[in-house]
């Protein structure tokens, strides 16, 4: 089993940057996909990026040039680190990962982009 501890979330302005960590409770280097989804108020929870156990990445369209996921296997954490931000940006951000046919999901950190 696999718990998944995110923060970094916060307030910023738009055109500001913020940080997201995403703590894991085991070798993450064991975990073949760990991703960050967002859901805004009254919108369905959407994928934002993902990275594979081999650090290949995958990005949503409406991120893509603005945030960047990574994974530091030494620290057991992937991180979002998220610029240019918008306010359609603001939303509940989760952290996700999949092992051996499971999904874990952690318990989510609010960013709010103002304009």
């Amino acid at each position: 089993q696999v718990q998944l501890a995110e923060s970094g979330g916060g307030l910023v302005q738009a055109g500001g940057s913020l940080t997201l960590s995403c703590a894991a409770s085991m070798r993450i280097f064991t975990i073949n996909y760990m991703a960050w989804y967002r859901q805004a108020p009254g919108k369905q929870r959407e994928l934002v990026a993902g990275i594979t156990d081999s650090g290949r990445t995958n990005y949503a369209d409406s991120v893509k040039g603005r945030f960047t996921i990574s994974r530091l296997n030494a620290k057991n954490t992937v991180y979002l680190q998220m610029s240019s931000l918008k306010p359609e940006d603001t939303a509940v951000y989760y952290c996700y990962a999949h092992l051996s046919g499971t999904d874990y999901w952690g318990q989510g950190t609010q960013v709010t982009v103002s304009s």
